[in-house]
């Protein structure tokens, strides 16, 4: 199970304790193993579709998720969502639907990497565990799960990877980034901690180290909507506009809704250039995915200026 991580900082969307259902189906109707994780907080949770290509997670909190939707032989699709009151029906329902495209999705490589054959079964149970209560939002014991796991497999790179995000989470991010260079030194060809690692160094303030990692994951995957969104992020930090755009507008394109909020940089770039009408434009799409953002009163207020003055 695998966890992406935002290279902005991790933002509480929501406040309010009431929980929410999502409601799924997988179009063309398909078996498939489904995973939500947290975008913003430590979450873990799996189920089955069903024959219909139906499933469902209850009992959900008002936050930002990663869907991971994947099929055997022929990959994984992932797509950003928000859950709460904004996007929910009048019995709290997300309903959505999630079009399994062979094209966009990321290849299943069919086979079991030495490396994780080589990790012991007490290992990958703590493992186990460690979802488990990620999925009741016990973040400490899932810590304690994950640590004995890797003190039993000091190999085990998804166990790395997983602290680390949780690291991260907790903005926690020199931790993070040593989370992530385990993982890395343990299995040098796993993305997630590689991209992982390119977005945490954002946020330490290392723009060169993060360069290189961030141009090793949007080479490695193209179609990743992380990668191009943290590799515009770190052309913006350079102040490499262009560059930083077109990486951006990527990310936007292959998932609009994507945690790392491309239309709120795409929104900073063209203030800067004084596109006005552009900024305000990206700033509406924003709203449109995101429409619980805690501070979408003042962004309409600025959207109506930009626009008076474009």
């Amino acid at each position: 199970m695998r966890t992406a991580l935002a290279a902005s900082l991790a933002i509480s969307l929501f406040g309010a304790e009431r929980t929410f259902e999502l409601a799924g189906r997988i179009t063309p109707e398909l078996g498939a193993s489904v995973s939500l994780h947290g975008a913003t907080t430590a979450f873990a949770g799996s189920t089955l579709a069903d024959a219909h290509g139906r499933f469902r997670f209850p009992g959900l909190l008002p936050a930002s998720y990663t869907l991971i939707v994947f099929v055997p032989a022929r990959g994984e699709i992932r797509r950003t969502l928000d859950v709460g009151p904004g996007t929910a029906n009048e019995k709290g329902r997300v309903e959505i639907e999630v079009a399994f495209d062979d094209a966009r999705a990321t290849p299943d490589p069919g086979t079991v990497s030495a490396r994780n054959l080589s990790i012991p079964e007490s290992a990958q149970s703590e493992y186990r565990r460690a979802q488990k209560v990620l999925g009741k939002r016990d973040t400490a014991k899932a810590i304690e799960h994950l640590k004995r796991a890797v003190e039993i497999a000091p190999q085990f790179a998804q166990a790395w990877n997983n602290l680390g995000t949780i690291a991260y989470h907790q903005q926690r991010f020199p931790d993070a980034a040593a989370y992530f260079q385990r993982a890395l030194a343990a299995d040098p060809s796993a993305y997630e901690p590689l991209v992982n690692l390119g977005g945490v160094l954002i946020n330490l303030g290392n723009l060169d180290e993060a360069y290189t990692f961030n141009l090793n994951a949007v080479l490695r995957r193209p179609n990743d909507p992380l990668s191009n969104s943290q590799f515009g992020m770190t052309y913006l930090g350079l102040g490499k506009l262009q560059l930083a755009e077109k990486y951006l507008l990527e990310a936007r394109r292959l998932d609009p809704a994507h945690f790392s909020h491309p239309q709120l940089l795409l929104a900073e770039i063209y203030l800067r250039e004084k596109r006005f009408a552009e900024s305000a434009a990206q700033m509406e799409e924003f709203l449109k995915h995101h429409p619980d953002w805690p501070d979408a009163p003042k962004m309409r207020a600025t959207i109506a200026k930009l626009k008076r003055i474009s």
